[in-house]
């Protein structure tokens, strides 16, 4: 068995055309839906992810921003700047790039965000809404992940499910997510004494913990759904996931692959949430 490939590239194609369509309908309201974007720092892979965010949300009609402040930047000013753009009603998604320099709480820069506002997903306010199954904003790589398992029409209902790490920005909102559909969820971590015992119940296996070859074939079962988060290099320097990809795609029924799969998606659905912000803020039902 070779495993059939989930292209995250393509379906992030499907979703901006998507935004594009309902963006369009806003702007015919008069209403223009805004991201605005703070980096603060001169982190290689922050200015990288940020044009990517720009160019992406400018593609699709939305409005995009880039603030850039040095490093060295206190955080009291970042408060208040974030807290202009929340009194700001032309701005309708702000998104701090993470990592924060050392000096910042990135826990309190994120609490300040408006929940209405965060589009990444990250205030305590969207967890509580996800956990209880409220609307709210969803973290936008989970959240990719769950277009992508709903692309190959997979039912997650009574399926075992095994999400490999616990961060807040993805193990633990993707647990939750799938609960939400009705899939038996296991979390394992660091912590975890036998991780094969597990994944090898597993019908759907999400490996998030950003180590290379964390999942291998003789871990996975035959068929299973493989949705590999991470993003490492390999000995030569290329980019590459969680799973150990050319044995475990031999195994799989379906996988992601690294790069084009889950990160293209994560940045889709941060214009799915920005664009669903402006539909809120300007009374409308998102689709």
């Amino acid at each position: 068995m070779t495993a059939q490939l989930i292209d995250g590239n393509a379906l992030a194609k499907q979703v901006r055309a998507q935004v594009a369509g309902r963006t369009q309908a806003l702007k015919a309201r008069g209403i223009v839906p805004k991201l605005a974007i703070i980096m603060v720092g001169d982190d290689p892979a922050s200015a990288v992810y940020t044009r990517h965010k720009v160019n992406d949300s400018t593609e699709t009609g939305l409005e995009a921003t880039l603030e850039r402040f040095p490093a060295t930047l206190p955080e009291a000013q970042l408060l208040a700047r974030i807290d202009a753009l929340n009194r700001d009603g032309t701005v309708h998604g702000i998104l701090v790039q993470l990592p924060l320099p050392r000096h910042m709480d990135s826990q309190k820069v994120i609490s300040a965000i408006s929940p209405g506002k965060d589009v990444d997903g990250f205030h305590v306010a969207n967890a509580g809404a996800l956990m209880v199954g409220q609307p709210g904003f969803w973290p936008c790589t989970p959240f990719g992940c769950m277009k992508m398992i709903e692309s190959i029409g997979y039912p997650l209902r009574g399926k075992n499910a095994v999400v490999i790490g616990r961060s807040n920005i993805v193990g633990k909102p993707m647990a939750m997510m799938l609960l939400q559909q009705s899939a038996t969820v296991t979390i394992c971590h660091s912590a975890t004494a036998d991780l094969k015992s597990h994944t090898l119940q597993a019908d759907v296996i999400v490996a998030a913990v950003g180590k290379r070859n964390v999942l291998s074939a003789d871990m996975v079962k035959p068929g299973a759904v493989v949705i590999d988060v991470g993003m490492n290099r390999d000995d030569q320097g290329k980019l590459c996931g969680d799973v150990d990809f050319a044995s475990v795609r031999e195994v799989a029924g379906w996988i992601t692959p690294v790069p084009g799969g889950v990160g293209p998606m994560t940045r889709a659905m941060l214009l799915a949430n920005t664009l669903t912000a402006a539909e809120r803020a300007g009374g409308q039902q998102p689709a």
